[in-house]
């Protein structure tokens, strides 16, 4: 949307860098509603298409269409005043969806007004539109869910600066970064202060061997010992690193256990039926174990 004051945008090979976000062609979907309050809902789905002269009939076709997509079938002629917040956002949706000819759609956590159901909805369908016509979606969000289902691809930021770009399953199996591991995963990874000897991790005392690495961590780098609470287990005493449990959480399906290890807190993900010892050790799974020098991955050999 804005003229940079350095670098260049780019689309393909085309240089828009100067070019007026019109003139870029693209559409923005913003987080809360944005729409025309006296038209009705046909009529907001028509504006953008009636604006670049698309032919009525294409038109009509498009916004059946759309209205179709969006469940607002039975309310097309029925002005956008009178609609619930999420009955407006989804307008907002469908205008940056109908046209067929965007260079990129920029979404700015277009679902924050959604009711949970819809959103799922929504997601499904903006994910098979995504496919069908091939179009450039750039999806602004902070619910991990939304973007690990959705996306085909995460930048994950930080303090400005992007710490990974990468697939959800790469984000969450190898967080290039501690935040990634924080920030992505329900509970977040466990990241456990270490010092490392003769290639094992030393956390409380504990022994903890790890995969081998490309390079050692320099002296006086900050190492810590990631792990994510499914690659936690809770085991009788002497069979891994000992524990004090403060609380489980029951929560259905799984049961997610608390704990201080030496002081610091870790978290387990046990299956619903699993068996909790009075006395108990965390074991970490080695496959699971991340190691990180000044909270960036230290790539394995």
């Amino acid at each position: 949307l804005l003229t940079p004051s350095e670098g260049h945008v780019r689309f393909d090979d085309r240089d828009v860098t100067m070019l007026s976000p019109e003139a870029r062609n693209i559409a923005q979907v913003f987080q809360f509603p944005v729409i025309y309050d006296t038209m009705t809902v046909r009529q907001n789905l028509a504006f953008p298409l009636k604006n670049r002269k698309v032919p009525a009939a294409e038109i009509a076709s498009r916004v059946e269409d759309m209205l179709r997509r969006i469940g607002l079938e039975a309310k097309a002629d029925r002005k956008a005043r009178g609609l619930t917040a999420d009955e407006k956002q989804k307008i907002s949706l469908g205008r940056g969806l109908v046209r067929s000819d965007v260079a990129a759609i920029l979404f700015d956590e277009p679902l924050t007004v959604i009711d949970p159901h819809m959103k799922w909805q929504l997601r499904s369908e903006l994910k098979q539109l995504h496919h069908e016509f091939a179009m450039t979606m750039v999806y602004v969000t902070h619910d991990q869910t939304e973007a690990l289902t959705f996306a085909d691809k995460v930048v994950v930021m930080f303090e400005g600066e992007v710490v990974q770009i990468g697939t959800p399953e790469e984000l969450f199996e190898r967080p290039q970064h501690t935040f990634v591991g924080y920030f992505i995963g329900s509970p977040g990874m466990n990241v456990l202060p270490c010092r490392l000897e003769n290639g094992e991790a030393v956390v409380s005392g504990a022994r903890i061997a790890l995969p081998a690495v490309r390079s050692v961590p320099h002296e006086g780098q900050m190492t810590e010992l990631g792990i994510r609470p499914e690659f936690v287990g809770i085991v009788p005493r002497g069979g891994g690193v000992p524990i004090a449990i403060d609380r489980v959480e029951d929560i259905g399906s799984e049961r997610i256990v608390r704990a201080r290890l030496d002081g610091m807190p870790l978290t387990a993900i046990l299956k619903e039926n699993a068996a909790i010892p009075a006395e108990a050790d965390a074991a970490f799974a080695p496959h699971a174990l991340n190691l990180y020098a000044d909270s960036w991955l230290v790539e394995r050999g």
